[in-house]
Formats: structure tokens, sequence, C-alpha cells
């Protein structure tokens, strides 16, 4: 067995016996090849970069052998490429598409003509950089996006440094939208200089290749490794980068509160059109650059790479705030953002007239994806989680292939008409319109309190489900993971909190604004019951009850309402009370006064926010046995006493006992609460029963 290479600059992660496993199944291999190169953002972002491999098939309808090429399909990422995410095609029809090719006018038709060289009929629609792998003769092709490469695509005289860096092994192609013209370059590139080992594209990439997946593999992870050992080389003999440090960076943790506190401002300001979710890092990586000298220079320059403009804009917002700016006054702090947002949707604007074509689509949202805060980190906004985290890790690599630029040379970015034509290109538009319809609850954010089991739980999934991203909360560290284990980071997070104690309440609400840039939805559902006569309550009983149910319900709304109202954009408050709050019955003096003043306080809230747009209602549930962490232990034992019958028999007997005869699940709670925020979208200061009808709990 060869011996494993290793590399200083990228990861080593081929794994010999896993590949083995593969056998000679040359597309399983170019996919674990593409898995693994995907796995470093230092190669290739999510959904950057292609790869591919050919092979030799029996063609269905002659039975004859045919060469099939099998490449990433449209809108796909290569850490977690799979056989459905792939096209394959005929090789041949695709170079003889060389005959009807009519010049760079003739691009968007072409790709309509790929789908006539399928040969897998389960093909995903193949992308636009397909001809690109198809008019090369090699058998395993990557086109990457790492770092180093786009570095020295994007500097000043990037031919020059190419040969430099790598003599006559490798070619070179100037700037050029991808596209089938783009293909017959790297053809024309190869035949005259034949023998080398991969192209560098001018500002956007590189392509490798090799016989064989790992071939291929190692190819690409030297030719990136010496990119990499350049640009070290060249940082050493600088001894600095971005022209050296400008602003120091506040302590971490004056950062952190720095950013919790404005991140609602800016959301709110970065929604004016649609609603977005927040992202924060203060890494290393992004506190070299904003805090630099060269950060006023090269910010407006833009990003080269295609990759990364789609996804975080030309350029950044960069704020004017003094990193010891007090920003606690969300008044004085909004009116020195806004002009800062409204200059830049002017020039985005002013930048869509001036290189707009009379086919163009119209106008997108022109608020700023990435906004930079000297001093202080990077926030980034867009439409969920994930886009945005993605978008923080675009930039993340534009401000790597700034830094390697600047160090060997100069940073380029693309001139702003060849940026428009990628960012409005009509196929762009329609992959666009294929994505799929938004669910009800998308770019919502929820807090939803007691959600470590039962309704809480029930309510947190049924949030996700619908599209919102959540932040789950309770007492207990090792319930939530447990609870939130099946969701990624891009959907959930778990937050301990205690809602009896305001400290603990304002850091859990920090950790939402920080992880997701603001609150939308607050579901107070942290509960507990107890059942006993007056003669048995005590004042340990009461003050239990009252803590938990109504000062927690008063904190989360006090202080949720806060960043509510930073943002302007709204919100819905739903707390979960009970039945009993309504009816009068025996042994449920403290339970039934607690819920009872949670009810009452919603309308008060109601009546006092609605001026805010902010909706607050009551979901009743009444007899949720399944599930419910209430109905473990004493109260079970208390209500069974209070209606003379056994543990065993309450499930029956309060499915019975509503008009509709029904169980009630956490489950049903959870859609009462999805109505208020989703559906009743002009309801505020109401009570909800979920409860199968209890005629004496009708409120109205």
């Amino acid at each position: 067995m060869e011996k494993v290479k290793t590399f200083k600059y990228v990861d080593y992660l081929w794994d010999e016996n896993k590949a083995a496993s593969f056998g000679n199944d040359q597309v399983a291999l170019f996919l674990y090849r593409s898995n693994i190169l995907g796995a470093d953002l230092r190669i290739t972002n999510y959904g950057g970069g292609n790869t591919s491999c050919k092979t030799i098939e029996k063609d269905p309808l002659t039975n004859e052998e045919v060469e099939v090429m099998w490449v990433k399909g449209s809108g796909g990422d290569i850490g977690t490429l799979t056989r459905k995410g792939i096209a394959g095609l005929y090789t041949e029809r695709l170079r003889n598409l060389k005959n009807v090719y009519q010049g760079l006018a003739d691009e968007d038709r072409m790709v309509g003509l790929f789908n006539h060289c399928i040969f897998d009929l389960e093909s995903k629609a193949p992308s636009i950089d397909t001809p690109l792998h198809g008019l090369l003769p090699f058998k395993h092709i990557d086109h990457l996006h790492p770092d180093a490469l786009i570095a020295v695509a994007a500097a000043k005289d990037s031919e020059k440094i190419t040969k430099e860096i790598w003599g006559d092994t490798m070619g070179w192609v100037p700037w050029q939208r991808p596209g089938f013209d783009l293909g017959l370059q790297l053809e024309k590139c190869l035949n005259d200089n034949p023998g080398i080992r991969g192209i560098v594209l001018g500002s956007h990439g590189l392509f490798t290749w090799g016989d064989t997946s790992y071939e291929c593999y190692i190819n690409s992870l030297e030719v990136i490794e010496r990119a990499s050992e350049y640009i070290a080389e060249k940082i050493r003999e600088k001894g600095q980068v971005f022209g050296g440090q400008k602003v120091e960076s506040l302590p971490a943790d004056e950062r952190k509160n720095k950013a919790a506190q404005l991140m609602p401002l800016l959301r709110g300001l970065a929604s004016s059109e649609s609603r977005m979710v927040g992202h924060f890092t203060d890494s290393d990586v992004v506190l070299e650059y904003i805090n630099s000298n060269d950060l006023e220079r090269l910010a407006p320059l833009g990003t080269s790479c295609p990759d990364h403009f789609l996804r975080t804009k030309i350029q950044p917002l960069v704020l004017t705030l003094d990193k010891n700016e007090d920003v606690s006054d969300a008044k004085a702090v909004l009116e020195k953002l806004t002009p800062l947002f409204e200059q830049y949707r002017q020039e985005y604007k002013e930048y869509y007239e001036t290189c707009k074509h009379p086919n163009s689509p119209a106008m997108r949202d022109p608020n700023p994806v990435i906004i930079i805060y000297p001093g202080v980190g990077m926030f980034s906004f867009s439409k969920d989680k994930q886009t945005t985290r993605v978008a923080s890790e675009f930039y993340v690599n534009a401000i790597n292939v700034m830094r390697g630029a600047e160090a060997i040379s100069e940073y380029t970015s693309l001139p702003r008409q060849e940026a428009f034509d990628i960012e409005y290109w009509l196929l762009e538009e329609a992959k666009l319109q294929r994505m799929p319809k938004e669910k009800p609850l998308s770019r919502k954010i929820a807090v939803v309190t007691g959600a470590g089991g039962g309704i809480g739980q029930a309510i947190a999934d049924k949030m996700v489900q619908e599209g919102a991203v959540v932040v789950f909360t309770d007492l207990n560290q090792e319930t939530l993971d447990s609870v939130t284990e099946k969701y990624s980071k891009d959907q959930a997070v778990a937050v301990t909190c205690d809602v009896t104690n305001e400290e603990a309440i304002a850091n859990a609400f920090k950790d939402t604004v920080l992880a997701f840039g603001g609150v939308d939805i607050i579901v107070h559902s942290a509960g507990l019951a107890i059942s006993k006569s007056l003669e048995d309550t005590t004042t340990k009983d009461w003050d239990l009850l009252e803590d938990v149910l109504v000062k927690g319900q008063f904190l989360m709304v006090k202080n949720g309402v806060e960043i509510m109202k930073k943002q302007g954009l709204g919100g819905d408050i739903v707390n979960i009370a009970s039945k009993n709050g309504l009816v009068a019955g025996p042994n449920n003096v403290a339970y039934g006064t607690a819920k009872a003043a949670q009810q009452h306080m919603t309308r008060l809230l109601a009546a006092e926010l609605a001026t805010d747009k902010i909706r607050v209602n009551v979901v009743n549930p009444d007899g949720v046995i399944v599930g419910s962490k209430i109905w473990e232990g004493a109260w079970a034992e208390g209500r069974a006493k209070a209606n003379g019958i056994s543990v065993e028999e309450l499930p029956a007997f309060y499915a019975k006992r509503n008009l509709l005869n029904e169980i009630i699940l956490p489950e049903d709670i959870a859609n009462g609460v999805f109505a208020c925020v989703a559906i009743l979208d002009k309801t505020t200061g109401n009570i909800i029963n979920v409860d199968g009808g209890m005629a004496n709990a009708f409120p109205r």
C-alpha cells in the first residue's frame, strides 16, 4: 500500500480502507472524493465547486459501450453529494454540442441542450459547469474554489504569478463567465499546453484531474498546498497583512455583549423588505481583516469569485460606529445606523440601474448580507440560519482570498458589470425560482420554555417542522440535548434556563440573539402542577407555582419584548395556561389561581403591546396525560383523588368527559400554538381552548 501523504496547509482525509470498500465503483469513489474535499471549507465552501468522473457504460438502446460523464448537478454541494445529486450524460453527445454552439450569446440555449445528452434518467439537472468537465478528456476532474488558489486567481498579474509558482505544469485562462465557451477555453488551454496538471481560472478557481479518484484528489491537494506555501512565504517576507492593525478588538466578552445588544437593531434594518435570520462571528481571521488599515480600501472592492458574491452580495456594509459606542440606547443607535442602511440600499439600486439589461430580473432585496463592525465582529443576515451561516463562511473565504492576493501582489475584484451579469443571470434567476416554497414559519425565531419534554417539546418540534429556528429552553441540559439531537444547529439550539431567575432569562435571550439575531415568537410552556386542598396547600407550594407560571411568564415577556421592539418587526407571545384558570374545582386553589393570573396577564399585555404589533394569546390545554410530565407523580394522584377514580383510570376519564370524547395529546396543543402564530394573524388577547370541548371552560 502506498505510504499516506501528509500536507501542512490542507487536511489529508483519504481513508484507504473506506476507499477499498467501494471496489472498482468509480462513481462511488468520485462521490467519496467529493465528500472529503467538500468537508474542508478552505478547499471549497458549501455549494461551491463541482466534481466529476467518466465511466464506460452499456447504452440501453444499442447495447454498445459508451463513455458516460457523472458530474455534480445544479445547486448541489460536493461535501454532501450523493448519487441522487449527480447528472449522468453521454460524453460524446456533450462534445458534439460544439457543432451547434453559436458563441457567447448562445450560452443560455446551450444549458437547455444539456438535457439532450442525458444518459441516466434519474439525473439531477446538469449545471452550467457541465461542459467544463465534458470537454476535458480526464477520467476524474475537480473544479474547486480553494482560498489559496482564488488568491492567486484574483491577484494582479495572476498569469505571471501562476507561472512563478508552478512553472509550466499549470495552465491559466482569464476570467470568463461559466458556460460552454469557458469549456472551450479550457480545452484549448490543454491542447496548447499538453502535460499540464491543472488550470487556474482567473478570478474564479481551479481545475485539476487524474486517471483515478485518488490521483485526482492528491493532485488537487498538491496544487493547493503549493499555493498555500507560496502565500505563507510572502506573508513572512512582509511581516504583516492588510496594512497592519488599525483598531484593537474589544475583549471577547465585551464583543459578545455588544453584538447581542446590536443584532436586533441590525436585523430590523436588514429586514426592511423580508424578515431575515442572523449570524455573528468574531473569529481571529475576521478580526484581523475588519480591524486592519486596509479594510476601508478592500471592502468596497467586493469579492471576486462568483460563488462568494452570489451569497454575500458584491460588498459588505461597514459600520462607522466606534467600538466603544454605548449601544444600550436603541433609539440613539438606530438614528446612526439608519442612514448607513439607506445609503447602502441606494448604492445597490444604482448598481442595479447602471448594469441592468432589458431582460434582467427585477431588483432583489437591496439590504446588505454582510455587516462589519470593526473591533467587534461580523454579522450576516439572510433567509434562514443555514443560508446566513454559509454567507458568513463565504465571506471568510473572501477574506482569505484578499489576504493571500495582497500578500503576493494586489487584490483585484470583478468589474461591476461582470458581477451583475452573474448575479442577475437568467439561469441563476431560474434556479432561484425552482427553490421550494418557504414554510409558514420560515424566517421566524422562536423561544420555547419547558421544551425538555411533554407539551413544550411538542410545541418546539412543531415550530421547527414549520420552518422556524428554535431555542429549546428547560432546566436540565442533558434533557435538552436529548430532545434537540435530531436537529442541526441551523434548526435548533438548547439553552438551559430557570424561568424564575431573571438573570438566567436574560442570558437565554442573549444566547438566542447571538445564535439567530433576535426573536419573533415566545412560548411560555414551562410549568408544574400541584393539586392540594386549601388546608394542605403550603406557602412553598403557592410561591413555587407563582414563580414558575406567573413570574416566569412576566420575566420572559419583559426580556423578550425589549428585543422585539428593537427589531420593529412585531411578534407573537403565546402562554400555555389551563382550563383550570377558567373553571373552579376542588383541591386546586394555588394552581388554578396561577393559571388565571397567566390568562389575565395575557389580556393586559395584549392591550399594551398591540401598538408594537406584538400579539399575545393563551392556549389552554386540558387533560393532556399522554406524554405530559405534569401527569407524572403527585399531580396525577391528586386529580385521581379529586375525581374519585384511580390513576390508571385517568386517561379514559379525561377523554370521555370532553364534548368530542377525544384524547388530547401534546401535539394538539402544539397545533393550537401554531394557529396563533401562523394563521390567526389578527388575533390578540384571545384564549384558545384545546380540550376537546369543556362547556364549563367556554371563555365566552
